[in-house]
């Protein structure tokens, strides 16, 4: 049995720094307050107590889970709320200990009613608890996962609610690679438009396309606003923001008014080989700069690996095919969000289930294939291209200094574009049929490897560069 993870389930907007530290915190708070609503609880309440456990609690300062739980409990959004207003609430909250519940009632709360627990939960390293009282006798206590990418779980959550992928409801049900690849072999179809029939059970053409056009935009003004924003990175690590000095070495006087204008002056910029690499770099950066910030990002799939995708679709833009359009934007974000799905349900998209193999080498892998699917590579070497983008990605590890997603983090994103490319320069040149490793063997041997991976090695910031390297060395 299969079920569907749509491209919209694996291309999220919404907060950084973290998909699974942050948005996932956040969504947590919003399910339960559902269902303090469900239960007939919520008037009831009149004190919170939340509990982190394991990752979250380890790491959790650097990704301000603390803060994404006070904004989820005060009816926020991750994907509308202004960004500016972020630190209003929870200064607000800080200051008067009062805590404004789903933007509907006044409950007292203080910050340290959120406890940091180092202990691990059985289920899943990502374990939070949510308590509610009325007048100091329990009324509710749920315990959530957080899963990566924003995904969301309870320990006893049944498939039976979830969207089973089977022939009666979907054109085209997929849970391996392998499958994807004969279906476009059957129908002579590109895995874009594999994917789109499949989307297209769920949401008319507008609204896909709607989304699509939304989840790019938020993409571009991400970079956009990386690039041109210089200072200091929030956290105490003092790391300096690099993009906006590169950028304004590669743009030199180019003019421009806005960010569509600014793809146009890129196109008319000197693009030799090394400024190939600064340029996809730069995008990269800016967006995982931003991410650090508390900004918005497209999870692909984790806000840790924003970036990848975004810098690949870019640099095809402005870079390979300047007379690109939405339709070529569609094709891109529809194969990416398919390879990641497929990595999901077998494997995992999450730094403290997989180490960073599981966000930046999966990013590598869906900006790998989609790309080679532009540069007009068959679904099969698309696949190759995800297979060689993941296979040199095996094994790496996750370790944050200070569990800020910033130091390796950030020039890891431009690592894992960059192979992207090569992997789909690679691929293009490959005949799939002399291939020894495909993709499912990869993707398997991805979740055997993290399986066996050390714990310290696994978004806990007890091990490598999170260790050799501390918080005052910096």
């Amino acid at each position: 049995m299969s079920q569907f993870i749509s491209i919209f389930d694996m291309l999220k907007i919404g907060v950084g720094p973290s998909s699974s530290h942050t948005l996932g915190p956040w969504r947590a708070a919003q399910q339960w307050i559902s269902k303090l609503k469900e239960s007939s609880c919520f008037l009831l309440v009149d004190e919170i107590k939340v509990d982190l456990y394991g990752s979250l609690s380890l790491t959790g300062r650097g990704h301000a889970t603390d803060s994404a739980i006070l904004l989820g409990l005060s009816g926020a959004d991750p994907e509308f709320i202004p960004i500016e207003e972020i630190d209003t609430i929870i200064t607000a909250v800080k200051d008067t200990s009062l805590l404004y519940l789903n933007n509907e009632k006044m409950i007292s709360f203080s910050i340290d009613k959120i406890q940091f627990n180092r202990e691990f939960l059985p289920f899943n390293p990502n374990g939070m608890t949510f308590t509610a009282f009325q007048n100091k006798e329990l009324i509710s206590k749920e315990t959530y996962y957080s899963i990566g990418g924003g995904f969301i779980i309870q320990e006893d959550d049944s498939l039976v609610d979830e969207i089973e992928v089977t022939k009666k409801n979907f054109p085209y049900p997929i849970n391996r690679a392998i499958q994807l690849e004969r279906y476009c072999e059957q129908e002579n179809l590109a895995i874009s438009e594999i994917v789109l029939q499949n989307e297209l059970v769920l949401n008319a053409p507008a609204k896909i396309d709607a989304e699509l056009h939304r989840i790019w935009t938020t993409m571009l003004e991400c970079m956009y606003l990386g690039c041109h924003t210089k200072g200091v990175l929030p956290g105490g690590l003092n790391v300096k923001r690099r993009a906006f000095d590169t950028h304004v070495k590669l743009i030199k006087d180019t003019s421009y008014t806005s960010s569509e204008d600014w793809i146009r002056a890129i196109r008319s910029t000197e693009v030799k080989f090394r400024e190939i690499l600064k340029w996809v770099s730069c995008f990269a950066l800016s967006v995982n700069e931003v991410n650090a910030s508390l900004g918005r990002v497209v999870t692909a799939p984790t806000n840790g690996s924003a970036g990848v995708i975004p810098a690949v679709l870019m640099y095809y833009l402005v870079i390979e095919n300047h007379k690109a359009d939405f339709e070529h934007i569609k094709k891109f974000l529809l194969t990416a969000g398919e390879i990641g799905s497929i990595f999901k349900k077998n494997a995992t998209i999450s730094a403290a289930m997989g180490g960073c193999q599981a966000e930046i080498g999966v990013s590598s892998a869906m900006a790998a294939a989609a790309l080679t699917e532009l540069l007009g590579g068959s679904p099969a070497q698309c696949l190759v291209a995800a297979e060689i983008a993941m296979e040199h990605h095996l094994g790496l590890t996750c370790d944050p200094i200070g569990g800020l997603v910033q130091i390796p983090c950030i020039e890891r994103n431009a690592m894992g574009a960059i192979k992207a490319i090569n992997a789909a320069e690679m691929a293009l040149e490959t005949d799939p049929k002399e291939v020894k490793v495909p993709l499912d063997k990869v993707i398997d041997t991805m979740w055997e490897t993290a399986k066996d991976m050390n714990k310290n090695y696994k978004e806990t910031s007890e091990g490598g560069l999170a260790i050799t390297v501390r918080m005052v060395d910096c």
